[in-house]
């Protein structure tokens, strides 16, 4: 329990600020999931689609601060390289 005002505050803004980069890595995870599930499956279009608002997802974690930006670029890459693998067969 906190001892000060100032604590109890914090305490309050720990929780919130928690709730928020839950939603979005949680948002973040299950885009990068569908991605891979459609890639997975073969869809080339598809992928290609959502290949697109994954990245744009995977940018807006990087300015929330959800995500670190190379590890932003790593995925960016990966998941790219899968999406131009599958439309070349």
């Amino acid at each position: 329990m906190p001892n000060h005002k100032s604590a109890e505050k914090r305490d309050r803004q720990n929780e919130k600020r928690n709730e928020i980069n839950s939603a979005n890595r949680s948002r973040l995870r299950s885009q990068i999931r569908k991605l891979r599930e459609m890639i997975d499956k073969g869809t080339a279009e598809d992928a290609k689609q959502a290949l697109a608002g994954t990245i744009s997802i995977i940018d807006k974690s990087v300015q929330k601060g959800v995500l670190h930006r190379n590890a932003a670029a790593r995925h960016k890459a990966r998941l790219t390289a899968h999406v131009n693998q599958l439309q070349s067969k």
